[in-house]
């Protein structure tokens, strides 16, 4: 059978090995081809049998092994891997490979090797932030190793501190990205907007819309998959922020409208799907406002148009592309919001159908140009969406 990539995942001596049989079983289910290597301190944790079952590969530990094809099996798994991923990371491995050392499978394998490598450490805060560990994980950084940052909480050995290994979800999402297979991206910064903003009427009580952030989510991932540097700017959402995109998290119209404009115009494509409140409060109370008879009038007026703003300021240099939720007239509205703001791009999506739009994980789109073609996608995931957005405006930059 022809897998789609290879992978060698490296498993060495920790309490957190266990947790690499997720990783192992997350690839397979993806169609990538995982070869384990474990390191002898390893099968005291976990047994090679386990990783065996699911990957469906023989594990490798002992590196004077027969072979049972003649092949040099560190020169062999090292030159099939498409990406290397070592999970847990102990200081031993990572100081090994920092000084040139290769005595075992795994460390040889590694030197041996041209394709990235990404390490996943794990282990007590005191040694993870030991000026020695730390140095050399600074050393293999600048010989361009990646470093998936350890979790903080509380460890095996009792100790409270950073040194967890990273939730087994995040490394394989980590390890998907680096093997996805377009890269058009390399080199440029990608700013998104998602989610709703908030507007406050006193300390407790606000208005806000429906949308989840799903959509801007999906666009943050593609967008990292393909090499970006990705921001993304939050509104308030329920989501896990993806691994390798620096997220900031903000609440109001205002606040986006700050963390936007900080980032704007070192940003090479800006995407504004958040569904930013149009309306705010005229007079906000700052204590919780009473019953005070049946109804209370609020007096709503106009908050920051973002878009508009960006619209403005964009060079030629910039892309800019928005979004329009619309319940009526969605295209005749979206072609007018595109001109009016002077975008490169619209996204047109109906936000009536209860299968799509807010809160689902599909839409159903109209990518619009300025120059005034179009693109009607079918119903598909959200990420399928972001995939076909980043492919149409890929071939205007």
């Amino acid at each position: 059978m022809k897998y789609k990539k290879n992978v060698v995942l490296g498993v060495c001596g920790g309490i957190a090995a266990y947790k690499a049989l997720e990783v192992v079983s997350a690839l397979r289910k993806k169609d990538i081809n995982v070869d384990v290597i474990m390191t002898e301190h390893a099968t005291e944790f976990v047994t090679p049998l386990s990783f065996q079952s699911l990957s469906s590969n023989k594990v490798i530990v002992d590196m004077f092994e027969e072979p049972k094809v003649w092949e040099i099996q560190h020169i062999s798994l090292a030159k099939k891997a498409d990406l290397i991923l070592v999970v847990p990371a102990t200081a031993n491995i990572i100081g090994k490979v920092a000084n040139g050392i290769a005595d075992d499978m795994l460390s040889t394998t590694i030197m041996a090797s041209k394709a990235p490598v990404v390490f996943a450490p794990a282990m007590n805060t005191n040694m993870y932030e030991n000026p020695i560990v730390q140095q050399n994980i600074e050393k293999l950084k600048a010989f361009g190793y990646t470093f998936i940052e350890p979790a903080s909480g509380r460890l095996a050995c009792g100790d409270e501190g950073k040194g967890k290994l990273p939730d087994p979800k995040l490394i394989t999402e980590f390890a998907l990205s680096k093997l996805y297979k377009i890269k058009d991206l390399m080199g440029k910064k990608v700013l998104i907007t998602a989610g709703p903003t908030v507007a406050p009427i006193d300390p407790v009580r606000y208005i806000c819309n429906h949308s989840s952030g799903k959509m801007g989510y999906a666009l943050a991932e593609e967008a990292r998959d393909r090499g970006g540097e990705v921001i993304l700017v939050s509104g308030p959402t329920n989501l896990e922020p993806p691994v390798g995109v620096n997220v900031v998290k903000v609440n109001t119209n205002a606040e986006m409208h700050n963390a936007v404009l900080s980032f704007f115009h070192q940003s090479d494509i800006i995407i504004k799907c958040a569904a930013v409140s149009d309306f705010k409060v005229e007079n906000y109370s700052n204590i919780k406002i009473k019953k005070d008879g049946d109804s209370v009038n609020l007096r709503l007026v106009q908050d920051n148009d973002i878009l508009m703003e960006l619209g403005k300021l964009k060079t030629q240099d910039q892309l800019l592309v928005g979004f329009a939720a619309e319940s009526n007239d969605l295209i005749q509205n979206a072609k007018i919001k595109l001109a009016k703001k002077n975008l490169d791009y619209i996204i047109a999506n109906d936000i009536m159908p209860t299968d799509t739009g807010f809160g689902s994980d599909y839409n159903k789109v109209n990518i619009i140009s300025k120059d005034g073609s179009m693109i009607s996608l079918d119903k598909m995931s959200k990420r399928e969406v972001a995939e076909e957005i980043f492919n149409t405006i890929g071939k205007r930059r």
